[in-house]
């Protein structure tokens, strides 16, 4: 055999041997990283009261491994006590582990403290405004307003949401508590919260609307 053709065959072995060692160090080659889907909220999203694996985030993960092939993490993004100001403060802070898809939950806590509708739509707006310019899709849960603000307070909190989901092309769910208001068994003791059957309720209803969210991604 020449030195010409032994050195060939060397560097043909080194060339395998240097292939080898990146797929050992980068498994990702081999398998895709899961989809992130960033979930933003309150003590809703949080799983406020919730043990470990009852709240929601947990239970969406769950409901997704069970009905959609894709593999996807959800990240607790909620903080009981958040409002859409904190929402919108913390929206890089959210976003620091990386993103594909964003649901946005939040609402609850400005209603609250009675806040002006007008704060609140400008917060929203700034917030899916943000991540409609970082190319995310978005899908934003709603809230609903009582009576007792009045009926102008009322139609101007309920309006902004599907208004922002439309000026940002969103996707839109009317109410995040849809289906668990009415029944007080679903409820915490505290009467704010849904208990563990309620976020169950929850999750089987926007699931499939976040099955729509992911297949916006790119």
């Amino acid at each position: 055999m020449t030195l010409s053709r032994l050195t060939r065959g060397y560097g043909a072995w080194r060339w395998l041997g240097k292939m080898l060692l990146l797929l050992t160090l980068c498994p990702a080659w081999a398998e895709a990283a899961p989809l992130k889907l960033v979930a933003i909220g309150d003590s809703l999203t949080a799983g406020y009261g919730l043990a470990e694996g009852e709240g929601f985030v947990p239970q969406l993960d769950a409901w997704l491994e069970a009905n959609d092939p894709r593999d996807v993490e959800v990240v607790n993004m909620g903080i009981s006590g958040d409002t859409t100001a904190g929402g919108l403060a913390r929206l890089d802070w959210a976003l620091g582990g990386g993103a594909d898809a964003v649901l946005v939950e939040l609402g609850g806590n400005d209603l609250l403290r009675g806040i002006d509708p007008a704060v609140s739509r400008r917060n929203l707006d700034g917030l899916v405004g943000g991540l409609a310019e970082r190319g995310l899709p978005v899908l934003i849960s709603g809230m609903r307003a009582p009576g007792n603000f009045g009926p102008e307070y009322q139609q101007a909190f309920n309006a902004m949401y599907p208004e922002l989901a439309e000026a940002h092309d969103a996707l839109y769910d009317p109410y995040f508590l849809e289906g668990v208001t009415e029944d007080r068994s679903l409820w915490q003791a505290d009467g704010i919260h849904p208990n563990a059957a309620g976020i169950a309720v929850i999750v089987a209803r926007i699931g499939p609307r976040i099955v729509e969210l992911l297949d916006r991604i790119e």
